[in-house]
Order: structure tokens, then sequence, then C-alpha cells
């Protein structure tokens, strides 16, 4: 599975964890753990509250680099 999500990359940087994360949304921690994992993924609306309370963009959390190639030819 691809790594969507740079939230653990992030909280590190910042010398936060996944339950003080899980702490300001108000989820719980397992839940946390597998998004940090890229296990699951969050919901925009939740990546939304991820930025907020990061004081980043959700662009910041996302990974793009490991998409696979899309072909967009038109036949």
């Amino acid at each position: 599975m691809a790594k969507l999500n740079r939230i653990r990359v992030v909280l590190a940087e910042r010398d936060l964890n996944n339950k003080w994360l899980a702490d300001k949304l108000g989820k719980d921690q397992a839940t946390v753990s597998k998004w940090i994992t890229n296990t699951t993924q969050p919901n925009l609306e939740t990546m939304m509250q991820i930025a907020k309370v990061l004081e980043t963009q959700v662009d910041d959390l996302l990974r793009f680099d490991e998409l696979p190639e899309i072909d967009t030819k038109v036949e």
C-alpha cells in the first residue's frame, strides 16, 4: 500500500505524537495510529481538522511522490 499521508512526519517535526493528535481531535488513539501508519486514511473533513490543529495546509499532509502513473492519452 502506498503511503498517502505525511501525518507521522509532520507530528515528528513538531515533537508531537499520535496521543496528542487523538486528544486534540477527540478521536481514539488506535484510529490515529492507523492514519499515521497509512493503514487507513482519514476522510477529507478529518484531514482538514488535522491540518488546522497542526497549523499547516492539507497538501502538506499528503504525499504525491508515490502515486501510480496514470495514462492520460486519449484514443
